[in-house]
């Protein structure tokens, strides 16, 4: 008989996120060793797009691998173990299958006991929407714990001599625990799709490797998305000037820049994980949040907003109190 997780009632006047981690893998890739695979400069790159180096992963760097350390760590930083998860979705576009799944390999691995696990492939958006499933999950009082896992092995994807993808995306993951709250710390989602212009960012079918048409995203992405960020604001019931630092899709430094510009709060606190780490999809919102953390930037409840977009075309954006 297959076991079934114990499940409500459970408190749902609110979620929270009660932990954090994150995992980059240890090898380096220097602009020089993108350039040069890329026929272009090594300065070009950073100016082009504010990367500085990326991460790839190791042959035995999985997606489900590199998801589990990440999980493992944002269960220590809450205080909760495997099996007290309920259910696990993990967040990427990049396993090398669609079936099976990443997230029951991932919850398997952790040591998590009938948990429901599965994945979620909004691109770049992906965290963001992972996160908003697990928000709703736990205010409905189907779930207590979720674990939410974003994890991307971009360079299985990216062709490193093309300039436009192979320089720019990298590999990494990043997890955050939610669980119930006597408040709201994470606010209502305000997301949405584009799917007329999914053609800008797509898998070719006869090389296997990302294409992207990189200055319509740009424009699409700084010229589209500002009503997104607005609402998020308001369904949390802040202003953007209570905002305490901003925490969007790294995609690249000059897209970060435009859209933080656009918001237009003087001082405010943008993660540019970006420029150490690369494009990570799917993970660079939660690496983004972890390194802000990690690296003192912002403390626990502040208010920041998280915002995700990419291939679909997808976007989702919310504002989270940092844990």
């Amino acid at each position: 008989m297959v076991a079934i997780a114990a499940n409500g009632p459970f408190p749902r006047s609110g979620s929270r996120i009660a932990g954090l981690g994150a995992y980059r893998p240890v090898r380096v890739v220097s602009n020089e060793v993108a350039a040069d695979a890329a026929g272009v400069d090594a300065q070009w790159i950073e100016q082009r797009v504010g990367i500085r180096e990326r991460r790839h992963a190791a042959g035995g760097e999985s997606v489900v691998a590199m998801g589990v350390e990440a999980g493992n760590k944002a269960l220590a930083d809450a205080g909760v173990s495997a099996g007290e998860v309920d259910v696990l979705i993990l967040a990427t576009c990049s396993m090398p299958s669609p079936m099976p799944n990443g997230a029951a390999s991932v919850a398997a691995k952790l040591g998590c006991r009938a948990t429901a696990a599965f994945d979620v492939n909004a691109a770049c958006s992906g965290f963001s929407h992972a996160l908003a499933v697990a928000d709703a999950l736990v205010r409905a009082g189907s779930a207590r714990n979720v674990l939410v896992v974003a994890s991307e092995k971009m360079s299985d994807w990216v062709s490193a001599q093309d300039r436009n993808t192979g320089p720019i995306f990298a590999d990494g993951a990043a997890a955050a625990l939610v669980t119930p709250s006597d408040r709201p710390r994470i606010f209502p989602v305000a997301w949405g799709s584009d799917g007329h212009q999914a053609a800008l960012i797509t898998i070719r079918p006869d090389t296997g490797h990302m294409e992207m048409a990189g200055r319509k995203v740009y424009r699409w992405t700084t010229s589209a998305l500002m009503p997104a960020i607005q609402t998020a604001c308001e369904r949390a019931g802040i202003t953007p000037q209570e905002l305490k630092a901003f925490v969007p899709h790294q995609a690249n430094l000059r897209i970060i820049d435009a859209l933080t510009e656009a918001i237009g709060v003087p001082g405010l606190i943008a993660a540019t994980d970006v420029t150490f780490s690369g494009n990570t999809c799917a993970a660079s919102v939660p690496l983004g949040l972890h390194a802000l953390r990690q690296n003192g930037q912002v403390h626990s409840g502040d208010p920041v907003l998280l915002f995700g977009f990419g291939a679909g075309l997808t976007y989702a954006a919310q504002v989270v109190l940092t844990p």
